[in-house]
């Protein structure tokens, strides 16, 4: 909380030195809005009537990146301050930036924004809101508008078709029936936009504790066509009804997602997400049982997880945290028959916390089912005196003294003598080496 009010002191510093300069200054966008909605806006914008150059002046030690469209990032104390000149944009070909700009007014600037709601100013020094795009109108309301022609401004800038999705979610917006109209249409358009814009967007959407209405939402519009067309494939495939009385997979999935902790991290949701993923490919009908299979959806899952998410761009560590949730989420239902030493490498996993949230929004969302849920909670309090894998009683080194050469029956001789200590059998180092002596014995004869 902290930095965030040294965030607010430090726009007023930079708006005050632009004043006293004999420039207009405004509070812009997202800082505006979300104090009129009563939360704590993580950042601030200015926009003024100061261009760049002037703006640099006064500002010596900012960030000139965007200088060319009148944007200038000022900074103090770990803190950044976008300052923006009142401009009108010029055409934008490349569906992101616009060619030129002309620096202009107040109102005018307004209207090259995205959404009414993100088109309001704050003067610093009275803190009077200034609209002129029927912003405050819209927020009482909670209406999500396009400022002006909705296909105009989406086409201009299509990372707007996610942000509109975004900000709906987000703050539990509607949106307008004309700027949802123009999002179904220039659905197409995001095909502009880079992966990694993407993504951004999809993972705030997912990070919201409305993350449920976001992926309907994408599925309405048919915006995740573009970037994620794998999950349309969940709409429609029938479960048995025995196992699955909420219906189709996509359904399955969505009530998952609203079941998760409202700040669940980013790896759960994806993994939430993705579970399912290869049930489409893998659905079969059992004529002798008959019953609808998904045989090897979890293997095929994982691999299809770690395509999407490498298409997205999201990090390897984001990968490698969800591809074996996935993979291993079929598991938790064969928890009971696993013997100590098994369990114990299972629920040591380092994401284990979150595949336990997994499978119980899995089993919540379906059947109902709590036994291995439960059954597990059991064990975590049972094995907590202790870490679960304890340091290693023998190692590499003991077998090369016994005249052993490196190789694939090093793993196998060591975890052999790991699973006797995890069961309780061999507890110390001695007879942990005498057990050694044995399997070593057996491997040179």
């Amino acid at each position: 909380m902290i930095s965030l009010m040294l965030a607010r002191d430090v726009a007023d510093s930079f708006a005050r030195r632009l004043i006293a300069a004999g420039h207009v200054a405004y509070f812009a966008g997202g800082c505006v809005r979300d104090k009129l909605l009563g939360l704590v806006p993580k950042d601030y914008d200015i926009a003024t009537s100061a261009p760049p150059l002037e703006v640099l002046k006064l500002f010596p030690k900012s960030n000139e990146v965007g200088a060319h469209f009148g944007v200038v990032i000022a900074k103090h104390d770990g803190q950044h301050v976008e300052i923006a000149t009142f401009r009108t944009d010029g055409s934008y070909k490349d569906g992101r930036r616009p060619e030129t700009v002309e620096f202009s007014t107040p109102e005018h600037d307004a209207q090259r924004r995205d959404f009414t709601i993100n088109g309001l100013f704050e003067n610093p020094e009275t803190g009077k809101v200034i609209d002129f795009v029927g912003g405050r109108a819209d927020l009482d309301s909670r209406t999500l508008r396009a400022i002006g022609d909705p296909q105009e401004r989406f086409t201009e800038d299509s990372l707007r078709l996610l942000r509109a999705v975004r900000f709906s979610t987000t703050l539990g917006f509607a949106i307008e029936p004309q700027t949802l109209a123009a999002i179904k249409d220039c659905a197409t358009l995001l095909v502009k936009i880079s992966p990694e814009r993407v993504r951004d967007e999809f993972s705030k959407i997912l990070l919201s504790p409305r993350r449920r209405t976001g992926i309907e939402l994408l599925v309405k519009t048919g915006l995740i066509n573009y970037f994620l067309p794998e999950f349309l494939e969940l709409i429609g495939c029938e479960q048995p009804p025995e196992w699955h009385p909420e219906g189709d997979v996509y359904t399955h999935t969505c009530i998952m997602l609203e079941m998760l902790e409202p700040g669940a991290p980013l790896e759960l949701c994806l993994a939430v997400l993705l579970h399912d993923i290869a049930k489409p490919p893998c659905r079969t009908f059992d004529e002798e049982a008959g019953r609808i299979r998904f045989n090897g959806h979890d293997a095929m899952g994982a691999e299809m997880a770690e395509t999407i998410l490498r298409r997205l761009k999201y990090s390897n560590g984001t990968i490698a945290a969800v591809v074996p949730m996935v993979a291993r989420h079929m598991q938790f239902m064969n928890v009971k028959q696993m013997r100590t030493a098994k369990l114990k490498r299972f629920m040591a996993e380092p994401n284990f916390k979150q595949e336990m949230e997994l499978h119980r929004v899995d089993c919540g969302s379906s059947n109902g089912f709590t036994d291995n849920y439960e059954f597990l909670q059991k064990k975590e309090a049972e094995f907590a005196a202790e870490p679960l894998i304890p340091p290693a009683l023998v190692n590499g080194r003991d077998l090369m003294e016994l005249g052993l050469e490196p190789g694939p029956r090093f793993k196998e001789i060591l975890e052999a003598i790991q699973t006797e200590q995890l069961e309780g059998r061999i507890l110390a180092r001695e007879p942990a080496l005498d057990y050694l002596k044995r399997l070593a014995a057996e491997t040179s004869v």
